[in-house]
């Protein structure tokens, strides 16, 4: 899950696309996944927790994110499944998302001590 998030900070779209399990690989395409990656700034990662049953393993997170002035949050339970002896992103149960204004002086979402302005702004 934290390579996944680190890849779309760092618009890594094939490593993206190369982490869905092979039944959905087929849905995405670089090009989408970067369009996404690249009108948002992702600022931050909670992992809430993690748990697994016997086919599959499954990560519940917060994903904070900025667009334009607007600090949104992706908060999925995701699954994974295990194909080649490694775990691949399959599908998420999405949460409703949470949304608020972000102003320039105020402190950056990303925890860098930094104000709006100075850092994601």
């Amino acid at each position: 899950m934290r390579s996944r998030f680190s890849a779309y900070c760092t618009q890594e779209g094939q490593y993206i696309l190369d982490t869905y399990a092979s039944q959905t690989r087929s849905e995405h395409t670089v090009k989408d996944i970067l369009a996404f990656s690249q009108q948002v700034s992702f600022v931050k990662l909670d992992v809430i927790t993690t748990d697994e049953d016997i086919q599959y393993q499954y990560v519940e997170f917060k994903a904070y994110y900025v667009e334009g002035t607007q600090l949104s949050t992706l908060h999925e339970r995701s699954r994974f499944i295990k194909e080649d002896n490694q775990w691949l992103y399959l599908d998420g149960e999405l949460f409703p998302a949470e949304c608020k204004k972000v102003s320039r002086n105020d402190p950056c979402p990303c925890l860098s001590g930094k104000k709006f302005k100075k850092c994601h702004g």
